[in-house]
């Protein structure tokens, strides 16, 4: 009996963090660059059910029956966001389209050849520094410029560029164009800027290694071999003055959210009745 009732607690618990996802991608729709994130449930290992009874039980199998579920992991979804043209100069939206050998992507960034492997698409990012030396990853592209000239992102991280140190520039940023792979021109000449800097594009072979941290960061947790920098035509561009908006899809964010309010309630009734029968059956008892 009470095998339903933690089943319908566990059920519970699953649908409030599902619900917790879809509430924090409908707060960060108007987040540049945020990336929505879906709750992967996962059922507990079945029991499988035997006749039983008398001395010498046959064994014969009834069927199985399953013991709750728990989520398991959320996934990020790293599809390409719209853009929105800002006009402002230190704004910056990637676009990232790298195909690998010909492969074929759905619309998530995975393709499954016919024997069921799995290719997932290989996805660019800005390159900012942290204090302990280290990096971190992101297409939140809404930069700004410190007294010094240093380019820093939202969290106040300075923006790498292509030899590892953050990018520095000295007078407004409204004299400066971006070119589509990176480089920072004179915009009346069109020339390289001083040390011919660049803006260090991150190319991640299997998004799934990166681990979201903080405001819309990304941590690479995967083999070495996994990342690397944009190599010229791999199809990857800047956009200088735009921002790529949040992929989350507000309607469908909305009927999850239903879903999984309703999903719990239902659990939840479940463990009322289970309360209300265990309360009524212990004051049986006690009249006995």
């Amino acid at each position: 009996m009470l095998r339903g009732l933690y089943t319908a607690a566990s059920g519970m618990i699953a649908e409030q963090r599902r619900h917790d996802t879809v509430t924090n991608n409908i707060a960060n729709l108007n987040t540049p660059g945020y990336k929505g994130t879906s709750s992967v449930n996962r059922a507990f290992p079945e029991m499988l059910l035997s006749v039983m009874g008398g001395e010498n039980p046959p064994k014969a199998p009834i069927g199985k029956i399953n013991t709750g579920v728990f989520a398991e992991e959320n996934l990020i979804a790293l599809m390409q966001g719209d853009m929105m043209e800002t006009d402002r100069s230190q704004d910056m939206a990637l676009i990232s389209d790298i195909l690998v050998n010909g492969t074929t992507f759905d619309e998530s960034g995975k393709s499954v050849d016919a024997n069921g492997n799995v290719t997932y698409q290989p996805q660019a990012f800005f390159t900012v520094g942290t204090p302990d030396g280290g990096q971190r990853y992101t297409r939140n592209g809404s930069f700004r410029t410190t007294e010094d000239g240093t380019l820093i992102n939202s969290d106040g991280l300075p923006v790498l560029g292509a030899n590892g140190q953050p990018i520095v520039v000295q007078g407004t940023w409204d004299n400066i164009s971006v070119s589509p792979d990176g480089r920072l021109l004179d915009k009346t000449t069109n020339a390289p800027l001083a040390g011919n800097p660049r803006l260090m594009l991150t190319r991640v072979d299997n998004p799934n290694d990166l681990i979201r941290e903080g405001n819309g960061l990304f941590r690479y947790a995967g083999q070495p071999g996994g990342i690397a920098q944009v190599q010229a035509g791999e199809r990857v561009e800047i956009r200088q003055g735009f921002l790529e908006r949040s992929n989350v899809d507000s309607s469908q964010s909305m009927v999850d959210m239903m879903a999984a309010l309703r999903a719990y309630q239902a659990n939840q009734k479940v463990v009322q009745f289970y309360d209300r029968s265990l309360d009524k059956a212990v004051n049986e008892v006690g009249k006995v």
